[in-house]
């Protein structure tokens, strides 16, 4: 259902560096770069994280209540991602734990621009 999401940065090959290596353990690469916007995937027809320098060249924010949330496949992966994001510079908005009793597990971190991403597993 979705194709891609897209967030912005400041610094295009700093945060390509630091999406690829984190979801390398899920298959993700970097498959289309271009000047100001970076696709990283397993492959173009599965969704895709976006990376861009905003288009209208002004200072890249994160929005007040915007979220990517990725899903590794297990709570295991949850934990071992998000330990993996503080490593690469990451900051943690919230330690992997069950939120909602025997349906959500999730973990939440920004990246350098303040962008909130979480990692989550249903059941």
């Amino acid at each position: 259902m979705i194709s891609y999401a897209t967030i912005g940065v400041s610094d295009l090959e700093k945060s390509e560096k630091f999406y690829t290596e984190l979801l390398a353990p899920l298959g993700a690469k970097t498959l289309v770069k271009m000047d100001r916007i970076i696709f990283i995937g397993k492959d173009m027809k599965s969704p895709m994280l976006s990376i861009c320098i905003p288009y209208n060249e002004a200072p890249s924010n994160c929005g007040n209540g915007n979220m990517l949330a990725i899903a590794p496949g297990s709570k295991e992966k949850v934990a071992q991602m998000h330990a993996k994001a503080l490593e690469l510079g990451a900051t943690c908005d919230g330690e992997p734990g069950q939120r909602i009793p025997d349906v959500f597990y999730g973990a939440y971190f920004r990246d350098f621009d303040g962008n909130k991403i979480a990692f989550n597993h249903f059941g």
